[in-house]
């Protein structure tokens, strides 16, 4: 309503038949003037309802300088629109009681102007994402591949077998992946890996984790090893540390090194259920493509 004329506001109000008005409590200044020419017109004089603000963190009118403020940019950050609701809801609203996820129906039918507290609600983001990560949970493996598709396609990661014969697959990616997301995007960068060999090593990882003499032939024999060994978490953790102990070094040397060779960065889901998840011809020539790069 900021920009127009009060009389502009109570005439579409008047030509829309509006029965209440529910708006920021810094329009309070405004309703005796609207209610004076809504009986200057002879028009019914709605009922009125004033709601906290919402604030940033820093206690000042929400504005562009708190980051994102469209709805829509929202939406290309990842988050989901029951997600949102949901947090926007609760921001100077109590249903009362403890329960904090609602679906929108659930908001609707739980709505009432008796919880509208009286002080200023606080926007904070880290909120949101609580607010989103529990709603990415609700959906299931179907669902949730509906909404990441889009997101997948423009990262160039999609392939319609994710639907046919690689659906149990992607199925199981996704829960290793479940615990770590808090957006559509997460989803994504924690795909990648497993659907594209990583074309570079992070600089940090490569100083840090890649510098251990030998590396090179004690990544040739875990390759060996790995390629006779079953393709389960127990099995492939039991031959990484046997080859570690056999070589003398500490099994987190070849833990690094093989995170490093499966995904380029430092930071992963757990490496071994990883590891299966890749398969082993995927293992063996990310395995031999680092083994390559070192002297």
């Amino acid at each position: 309503m900021r920009g127009r004329g009060d009389l502009s506001v109570v005439a579409d109000d008047v030509a829309m038949k509006m029965t209440h008005v529910v708006r920021g409590d810094d329009h309070i200044s405004n309703t005796p003037k609207h209610v004076l020419l809504y009986e200057a017109v002879g028009a019914p004089v709605p009922l009125f309802a004033h709601v906290p603000l919402i604030l940033g963190t820093d206690k000042k009118r929400l504005s562009k300088r708190h980051g994102a403020t469209s709805v829509m940019e929202y939406a290309k950050q990842g988050y989901l629109p029951e997600a949102m609701v949901n947090f926007l809801a609760l921001l100077g609203w109590s249903p009362g009681g403890d329960q904090e996820l609602f679906t929108i129906d659930e908001l609707v039918a739980r709505f009432s102007l008796d919880g509208i507290s009286t002080g200023n609600a606080v926007f904070n983001t880290e909120k949101l994402d609580w607010f989103n990560h529990q709603h990415l949970g609700r959906l299931d493996d179907d669902a949730l591949l509906t909404r990441l598709r889009p997101w997948l396609e423009r990262a160039g990661l999609w392939t319609d077998d994710f639907l046919t014969t690689r659906r149990a697959w992607i199925g199981d990616v996704l829960g290793l992946l479940r615990p770590r997301c808090k957006k559509l995007g997460d989803f994504v960068d924690g795909l990648e890996p497993f659907l594209r060999a990583p074309e570079a090593y992070d600089p940090a990882g490569v100083a840090k984790h890649l510098a251990a003499p030998g590396l090179r032939e004690h990544l040739q024999a875990l390759c060996i090893e790995l390629s006779g060994v079953s393709f389960d978490e127990t099995a492939l953790e039991q031959g990484l540390r046997g080859v570690a102990e056999a070589r003398g070094l500490k099994a987190g040397v070849l833990i690094h090194a093989t995170r490093l060779a499966m995904t380029g960065r430092t930071v992963s889901p757990g490496l071994f259920e990883m590891l299966r998840l890749l398969g082993r011809d995927a293992v063996q020539a990310r395995l031999t493509r680092l083994a390559d790069t070192l002297l």
